[in-house]
Formats: structure tokens, sequence, C-alpha cells
């Protein structure tokens, strides 16, 4: 009794002449050391062997959310060399654990239904920008018919017809633009590329009513809709910040617009265009018979328009940035449409387009490099063993996988980081071995049958159910975009040095640091004219 009155009178003398302030504060230090401490003894004295092993952190609930989101690519790789191919890390208090390599994609994009969601993972950040009833607002098998009824508009013969409404609309944004004014200049690509891709997607996938409005407020409501994928939003969508308010009205006009437009329509005030995605969605029906409601077409349209836009803004741009550190192939682009189109470069069209094999090349390099997503997530629903380990996934992880890593994997493509379209020429020294794998096993999802395409090194566009069904589309609009621009233009980096900016992970999608500045200079013909 006598050493703990020796102790405790002083000590209570002490924190009776401290103010509460100061106490709250010493309190809360007190609480996060005794958490973190008691996070790491966790970690270290009660390990589960049938778990994949957990990336070792000190702050319970953030784990390595930090690390990860400053760099995924760098943090799957540092963590793939301690601890192998499937790990665990803590990500804002949610156990994701990821599975690298060709046996993880599979392993999770071709994960079935009954044991893998994306709608839990996906549905609170995407519905309050695209809207209810839609994508992952919905149920499974539901939203398998929206993608079959969106397909109308990425058949062959759409496609055909998207590449002189695309190329139009590349060539009037330069003649009118500010950005391209004389002979020579700088820009901001990143910034360029989103404008130009949001004009050629609306033009081509949602019809010229649709187009004519971004000229106008519909291109700032748009901005202010995409602000919605901020990545606090996985977690905070319903709090009241300013983009978040911005982002419901955005939403709620964007609708009225299609609403108005649709019911114009049903009123039999506008001329039916055959190949616009508007009509073919006021007169689809889902199975049990229902009508699609208007309503639910002016989501879809939000939906499709956002999907159209975001990954081939960034790839775009991507691919130009690249472009500016290798003049030869800028020139080479070019001597290919003089050589395989005729020396006077008559206008582009579906065919021609497909002939221009070093223009594809580059546009597939560049997503095999900068893939828009790097990170693809599945809520486990029930426990899934993994083949050959002794481990087994409980419903209480997220799966992540991130094919970006395959193709960033020397065994797949030597020397992963060199940005080189010629890599994928036959026989080329880069070409790699296991580049592509045959994808002969094809599934029917509900829209029609897609390769399920998980076993390929090289998957820009996902893999299963939720493959990207707008691939063929991104394909055709980058490589008129590319080739069109190359056409008008060299391009060069501001400081003549072969490298290009970082990347942005700060948001879903993921895209160049700004500013992202290069130089242009017209052609001769170009500036002749």
């Amino acid at each position: 009794m006598g050493l703990l009155t020796t102790v405790s009178r002083p000590l209570g003398d002490l924190l009776s002449n401290k103010s509460t302030g100061i106490l709250i504060a010493a309190g809360a230090f007190s609480f996060i050391v005794f958490a973190v401490v008691l996070n790491v003894l966790s970690q270290l004295l009660f390990r589960n062997p049938n778990e994949p092993p957990l990336v070792f952190h000190w702050v319970p609930f953030f784990g390595s959310t930090i690390t990860y989101g400053i760099d995924p690519y760098v943090f799957f790789f540092r963590c793939r060399q301690k601890y192998g191919d499937i790990f665990t890390f803590i990500l804002l208090g949610k156990k994701t654990t990821v599975f690298l390599g060709t046996k993880g994609n599979d392993f999770i994009l071709n994960g079935k239904h009954k044991d893998l969601n994306a709608e839990e993972i996906y549905s609170p950040l995407t519905t309050p920008v695209f809207g209810e009833k839609v994508v992952y607002d919905c149920p499974n098998a539901k939203l398998m018919e929206q993608k079959k009824f969106v397909k109308f508009g990425l058949t062959s013969d759409a496609l055909r017809s998207y590449v002189p409404l695309i190329t139009n609309e590349v060539q009037n944004f330069i003649s009118r633009s500010p950005v391209f004014n004389g002979i020579k200049g700088t820009f901001d690509v990143t910034k360029t590329m989103a404008e130009i891709t949001i004009y050629t997607a609306s033009r081509s996938l949602q019809g010229k009513e649709v187009r004519s409005k971004f000229d106008s407020s519909f291109a700032d409501l748009y901005h202010d809709l995409d602000m919605g994928f901020s990545p606090i939003n996985f977690m905070l969508p319903w709090a009241p910040l300013p983009h978040n308010r911005k982002r419901d009205y955005a939403q709620k006009k964007m609708a009225q617009t299609y609403m108005e437009i649709i019911k114009a329509r049903r009123d039999g005030g506008s001329q039916k265009d055959d190949v616009d995605m508007i009509w073919n969605l006021m007169s689809c029906v889902y199975k049990d018979g229902t009508p699609v409601p208007d309503m639910e077409v002016a989501h879809m349209m939000i939906a499709l328009l956002m999907a159209g836009q975001h990954s081939s803004s960034s790839t775009a741009a991507w691919i130009l940035l690249n472009l500016a550190t290798r003049p030869d192939i800028v020139e080479e682009l070019y001597e290919e449409q003089k050589r395989v189109l005729g020396p006077d470069l008559p206008p582009l069209d579906y065919e021609s387009l497909q002939r221009l094999e070093l223009n594809s090349q580059a546009v597939k390099e560049t997503l095999r490099i900068h893939a828009p997503i790097h990170s693809i997530m599945r809520k486990v629903t029930t426990p899934m063993p993994v083949e050959g380990t002794p481990f087994v996934i409980p419903t209480s992880h997220v799966l992540l996988a991130a094919p970006g890593v395959t193709s960033k994997t020397a065994s797949h493509f030597p020397e992963p980081t060199h940005w080189e379209p010629h890599r994928w020429d036959e026989g080329s020294p880069l070409h790699g071995i296991n580049k592509e794998v045959e994808e002969d096993e094809k599934i029917d999802y509900g829209y029609g049958l897609v390769s399920k395409g998980a076993g390929s090194p090289y998957l820009p566009f996902g893999a299963g159910r939720h493959r990207c069904i707008g691939e063929a589309f991104a394909y055709v609009q980058l490589g008129v975009v590319t080739a069109t621009m190359v056409r008008h233009f060299r391009f060069k980096t501001l400081d003549g040095k072969k490298s290009v900016v970082g990347t942005d992970y700060s948001s879903l999608f993921s895209r160049p640091l700004s500013p992202a500045m290069l130089q242009w200079e017209r052609r001769e013909k170009e500036a002749k004219a």
C-alpha cells in the first residue's frame, strides 16, 4: 500500500492540474498506442495458416491503405516478392486478398456469381453516378440483359459507321480549338484528350442529338458527375461533401435531359435514326416481358457515356505522351498511313483502320503498360479454396485481381516497362513467350458468347462475366484518334527527355499526373493549308 500511495498521489496531483483537453489528448494517445501494440501482437502471434499471409502493418483499420493508394503496382510487386502471388492486406478496415498472375486472374475474374459479387463493391460508388436500377444497382441477371441491349451499338456494322463520325469530331476539334492555333505550341494532353474523347464517344455511341448538347452546359455537368468516382465515395458516397452535392445535381440534370429527349421521341417529335442508342433502348424489353422504363433508359445512357469516355480518355493521353518520347514511331505511323492508304491520305474507314498494323500496336502497347483500371475487386460470398494451397478465402474478405501486373511481368513481356509498339511484331525479341493464349472456350453470361479470356497475361478490359463489352469500340476510337492526330502533328516532350509523367492513382481510373504538357507542331502540308 505504501508503494501504491507513493506512486498514485503525485500522479493524481499531476493530472488534477491539467486541463480537460490535455487529459483527452493523453487518453486518445494512450488508446492509439494500445491499439497499435495490440494490432502488431495479433499479427505476430495469431496467424491463421488457412488464410493467405497478411501484409504487416502498424496501424489498425488503415493498414496498407496509404502505400497501396500511392502506387498500387509498386505495392503489388513488393508484396509478391515477400509473400508470393497470394496475400492479404488491410484496405480501410477490409481484409483484401490479392491473387496475382494468370491463375489469380482466372480465379477471380472467372469466379462463379454464387461465390463472388461485384455489386456489393461497386454499387455505392456507381449508383449515385449512373442512377438507380442499372448496372450494379440491380440483380446480376438484369445487368446481363442490359449489357445485351447495349451491344446493339457495338456490332461490326455500328463500329463501321462510327469511324467517319469519330474522325470528323477529332478534325473539327483540331480546326476549331484554340489549343491548336498556329503552327506549333504546347498543350495539356490529359485535358485535351478528355475533351476530344467526350465528343467522339457522345457522337458515336449516343447520337447527334446528345452530342449537340456538349457544346454548352452538358460538358460541365459531365465533369461534376465524373467527380463522383472519387475513391472516398467507396466509403462515404452519402457524405454531404461539395463534390457529392455537385454529383447529385449533375446526375439529376443529365437524367432529366435524356428523359426530355425520350419524351419528345415518344410523342412523335423526332425523326428516328437507325443507329441511335436511345431509340434502341426505348424499344427493348426484359425477358419477363417488361419494357425498359424510360428512367432506366436515361440511366443506361449516362452509364454508357461514362464507360465510352473514361478509359479512352486516359489511354489516348498515354498514347500521345509515349509517342512524344519516340519521334521515330510518330514518323513510322505517318509513313504507314501513306504506304497502306495512299500518299494522298484518303479519309479513314473501318477497313483501312484494320490495315494500320503499327497504329493498332501502339494502342495495344499503351494498354499493356497503362491499364485503365489497376484493381478489380469482388466480395467473397462463399468460402473459396485456392487449389494447390492450404488457403480458403473466407466471406469476410474482398478479392482483388490486378491484370496489369501480369502485363508488366518480365516472364510474359521482356523489358516490361519499355514502351515499344514493335514488341507485337512477329519474331520480335520482345514478343515474349505466352504473350497471348488462344481463347477458344466461350461462354454466354446472358449477353452473347464471349471468351472466358483470363488465361492471357494481356487483359486490359478484364475477363469473365464483367468483361468490358466496349472493348472493340475502344480499339476503334483509340485507333482513329491516334491515326488522325499523327496525320496532323508531330509531338515532342518539353524537355527532350525520353520518359513520361507519372500515374495519378487517386481516382478509380488511372490517368497521367497533371499537368502533362507536350509540344505539338503541324506537319508541312497542314502548316501551308
